[in-house]
């Protein structure tokens, strides 16, 4: 092919890409994935809408030009019937991730990063190239925390879509994170949301006390847990002591200023000879080849639309950071997994 058309055909790919997100949401939103999976095998468009509830009219066309390019983008699989009956469509591997039943589940995530409240700040990326600022504010008129503080329906979307994603994660740290936990009496999840991911450790390992921490607006949403207790505060002022702390995908949504504070607060709550801190985050690998690799660089563009100056970072990046935070020793452990594990002591 002559590079000038390929070069217009990757555009027309670009151009149009917001459309494979577009429509997986549909599908996710109409809970399609469910659907087939509680029918325990392959079904019917028409098998498909009459499990829609709430719909008194449901256009059956709409629907399966919708999954002609989920089938073509190998989302969900259609079988075409010999005897000239209608196409058959089931799960496939990728389809199965988006089962909101599920234990392991990404469709809550899936629905937060492509809500409008979450999209609209992606059209103001140039201005920020151009004058600086904070996307998210440029969009709603203030910056994300507080937007959530103020409005409990992000508030829950954004919390689920937290959850579900420190469900997976935690899963694999669980497995890989080997005698990782082992010597720990007690442990806090700073930033850790509605508190499913320390529950899921102390699960694990039940000597464990687990504390989660987390500001108080989202303190007043969490269910109870076994073997964990809440605690609501702002992490910039002060931290709950206790033997080692967990922080997941939290100092990727601050600036490297913030960051070394936050870090500060917590070498004073862990012993200074045996504590540590436990960072579930990204080490981006620009030039890398792991699976993984690419979606760390668009998490990157994630950061500048949706935090105040967060960003992924490089291996030498996140050892400035920790350095100038007082955490001199640290090492990075590679799970299956988008995050990797980076252990940091303060001796």
């Amino acid at each position: 092919m002559e590079a000038g058309l390929r070069g217009q055909i990757e555009m027309w790919k670009y151009m149009l890409s917001f459309a494979d997100s577009m429509a997986l949401r549909c599908a996710v939103e109409l809970r399609i994935p469910d659907i087939i999976h509680s029918h325990g095998g392959p079904i019917t468009l028409s098998q498909m809408v009459s499990n829609f509830h709430d719909s008194t009219s449901p256009d059956i066309t709409c629907l399966a030009r919708i999954m002609r390019l989920l089938v073509r983008k190998k989302i969900f699989t259609a079988h075409h019937q010999s005897d000239g009956g209608e196409t058959l469509y089931g799960l496939t591997d990728s389809s199965r991730w988006l089962l909101h039943d599920s234990e392991l589940t990404l469709a809550p995530m899936f629905l937060m990063e492509t809500h409008p409240w979450q999209m609209s700040p992606w059209h103001f990326l140039s201005h920020c190239v151009k004058e600086g600022g904070i996307a998210f504010k440029k969009a709603h008129g203030r910056e994300i925390w507080e937007f959530a503080a103020e409005n409990p329906g992000f508030n829950k979307l954004f919390n689920d879509g937290m959850q579900c994603t420190s469900r997976v994660v935690l899963t694999t740290i669980i497995s890989q994170y080997k005698n990782g936990f082992d010597n720990i009496g007690s442990l806090v999840d700073v930033g850790g949301g509605t508190g499913g991911g320390i529950s899921e450790i102390v699960k694990s390992y039940p000597h464990i006390k687990g504390i989660n921490f987390d500001l108080p607006h989202v303190i007043s949403t969490a269910p109870m847990y076994h073997g964990v207790s809440h605690i609501g505060g702002d992490m910039f002022e002060t931290i709950p002591n206790a033997d080692a702390l967990m922080m997941k995908w939290i100092l990727h949504d601050w600036s490297d200023e913030d960051c070394v504070k936050i870090l500060k607060n917590c070498k004073k709550a862990i012993p200074e000879k045996s504590g540590k801190i436990v960072i579930v985050e990204v080490v981006l690998e620009p030039e890398g080849n792991d699976a993984f690799d690419e979606i760390g660089l668009a998490l990157d563009l994630v950061m500048i639309a949706h935090t105040s100056g967060g960003r992924e970072r490089t291996q030498i990046e996140w050892k400035k950071i920790l350095k100038q935070g007082g955490f001199n020793r640290c090492n990075i452990i590679k799970i299956p997994a988008l995050p990797s594990i980076i252990e940091a002591f303060p001796e």
